[in-house]
């Protein structure tokens, strides 16, 4: 899919998000704002202490520089399982995750390769997000 905004100042953050509507593009860089917020929080940082504590906060360190990517660029948002996690809990309260699970959907189809699989996956999408009263539809 293409960007769907001809001025769009990231065209990676709109390529294959064609469907979504500007309302949820613009919860999601909100979204992004708040995540960003949080990081800066103290309670997220790492404190001297246990083994144990050192490694948590380690871990914290490591899910504070992914979240930071994901400010820097959706499509790491789009790599990372727990990016892709939260965006779809933040989508479900704009009853609106349909949107990535076509997306996610047709990714998965991109990477197969048995054209027995092709052809199930095809139809399993056209049924669940693209026809006419499609349960889930576009």
């Amino acid at each position: 899919m293409s960007c769907w905004m001809p001025q769009c100042p990231a065209l990676s953050m709109c390529r294959g998000l064609a469907a979504l509507p500007i309302t949820c593009l613009e919860r999601a860089k909100d979204l992004k704002t708040r995540l960003g917020i949080l990081l800066h929080k103290p309670e997220l940082g790492h404190k001297a202490g246990s083994s144990s504590k050192l490694q948590l906060g380690s871990r914290r360190r490591d899910s504070s520089r992914e979240v930071l990517e994901w400010r820097e660029s959706f499509d790491q948002l789009l790599k990372s399982k727990s990016g892709v996690n939260a965006f779809h809990t933040f989508l479900k309260t704009e009853f609106s995750e349909e949107n990535l699970d076509f997306w996610l959907a047709c990714e998965d189809f991109k990477k197969t390769r048995s054209k027995t699989k092709l052809a199930s996956k095809a139809n399993r999408i056209f049924e669940e997000f693209v026809q006419s009263e499609a349960p889930r539809e576009v």
